[in-house]
Formats: structure tokens, C-alpha cells, sequence
């Protein structure tokens, strides 16, 4: 029974490196692949510049990976502090809470960007469903998806309120009304279009199923918290 029992250590071992390998495996290929893109906006993300970094999209990309380092410190020291706190589950909760921020607000920037029209073109609006597909390419289609993509795949590891299929659906397509209702107040020069919510929405739920085996359940959710000391029998 003993040697059965230690039987799963390994395959846990051999997880714990081969998915953060493969992550930094991924996120190696990509910075190859968009190296030169990423370059031109160096010298003036570096010289802490405005134009040319924060308002392009090689610019907001390049800052983004910049951060990584920095976003994994943070869950560390989170997870530290929780751990000291005596929560079992506190890298999920860690890596969930600032994967959700890190991996959402560029896209969120990316997407709020004035176009070159902003504040003197009327704002535009789109409510025919699936008309603007087609226009939106698979670059753009492909954006879109990964708008909230961080958020769905993160959300429900964090909150067991979230860890349902139809919710992360409202969630997402919540977040990106308000997303598009943003663009036509402040006149971005950008289409408000109901077929951006259909797709960051579904792209929202794509993400979360990934993370699906990794949800907090309800009946879950009381043991990342602390155990308070019991009181002894007086």
C-alpha cells in the first residue's frame, strides 16, 4: 500500500516542469517569431517615450513582455504570504490573480487605442450580428479571442462563483459591452460592433474550458482559506 501511495509523485514532479518548460518554450518562439516588429519600439519604450510605445501595438506588446519577470515576482511573493498563511492552494491563487491583470489589461489597451480619427469622426455602430466578420480577417478574429481570453481561463480557478460555463460567458460578454459602449462615447474612431462581443465573449469561454480540470468547486473554495486554531476544551 505504502509503495502504491508514492506511486503519483513522479508524474506530479514531471508536470511541474514540463508545463512551465513548455511555457517558456512558448513564449521564446514568440518572441523570435515578432523580434524585429519588437525592436523598432525598443529604443523608445526604453527612453520611457509616449509615442511610438505606448500608443503602437509592437510598442504595448514589447512593454508587456517586459513585465513578465516582474508579474512572476509578484506571485511569488503572493503565494509566500499565503502559504505562511497556511492556504494550500496559494500558487493557483497567485498565478490566477495576476495572470488575470497581466494577461488582460494589454489587450484592453490594445482595444481603447485611438485611431487616427478619434474625437472628430462620429462614432459607429454595428448591430447586425455576423456581418462584420468578414471584414475582421483572421488576424482580427484572432484578436478578438484573446481579448478576455486571460480572464476566462484565470476567472474560475480564482472564484468558485465563476467556475461555470454560462457565467464566464456573461462575464466576458458583460466586459466587452462595456468595452464597446467605451469606444463610442469617447468617439475612438472605432466600430462598436455586436459581432467584437460575440467573439471576445466566445473567446472568453474557449479559455476557460482550458482551464477547466484546475476550477475552484464550491465545495473547494473554504480551504484556501486559513483554519483558525481551535478553541480548547475548558
Amino acid at each position: 500500500m505504502k509503495d502504491n501511495a508514492s506511486l503519483p509523485a513522479p508524474p506530479r514532479r514531471t508536470r511541474r516542469i514540463v508545463f512551465p518548460g513548455l511555457a517558456i518554450l512558448g513564449i521564446a518562439s514568440a518572441v523570435f517569431v515578432v523580434r524585429r516588429p519588437l525592436m523598432m519600439s525598443a529604443p523608445r519604450c526604453m527612453a520611457g517615450r509616449w509615442h511610438g510605445c505606448f500608443d503602437t501595438f509592437n510598442g504595448v506588446v514589447l512593454m508587456t513582455l517586459v513585465a513578465l519577470p516582474l508579474a512572476a515576482l509578484v506571485v511569488w511573493a503572493l503565494a509566500r504570504r499565503r502559504r505562511a498563511a497556511g492556504v494550500p492552494t496559494a500558487w493557483r491563487i497567485s498565478l490566477a490573480e495576476v495572470g488575470m491583470v497581466h494577461g488582460t489589461v494589454p489587450f484592453l489597451w490594445l482595444t481603447l487605442m485611438p485611431g487616427a480619427g478619434a474625437g472628430t469622426v462620429p462614432a459607429r455602430v454595428s448591430l447586425v450580428p455576423l456581418r462584420d466578420l468578414a471584414t475582421m480577417g483572421a488576424l482580427g478574429i484572432v484578436g478578438n479571442l484573446l481579448i478576455f481570453a486571460a480572464l476566462g481561463f484565470f476567472a474560475p480557478m480564482r472564484f468558485a462563483a465563476l467556475a461555470s460555463v454560462p457565467r464566464i460567458l456573461a462575464l466576458g460578454a458583460g466586459c466587452s459591452v462595456l468595452v464597446e459602449t467605451a469606444q463610442y462615447v469617447l468617439r475612438l474612431d472605432r466600430v462598436s460592433s455586436v459581432d467584437d462581443v460575440l467573439v471576445n465573449a466566445a473567446g472568453a469561454v474557449l479559455a476557460a474550458l482550458a482551464s477547466r480540470r484546475w476550477w475552484r468547486t464550491t465545495a473547494q473554495a473554504p480551504k484556501d482559506r486559513p483554519r483558525p486554531a481551535s478553541a480548547r476544551a475548558g
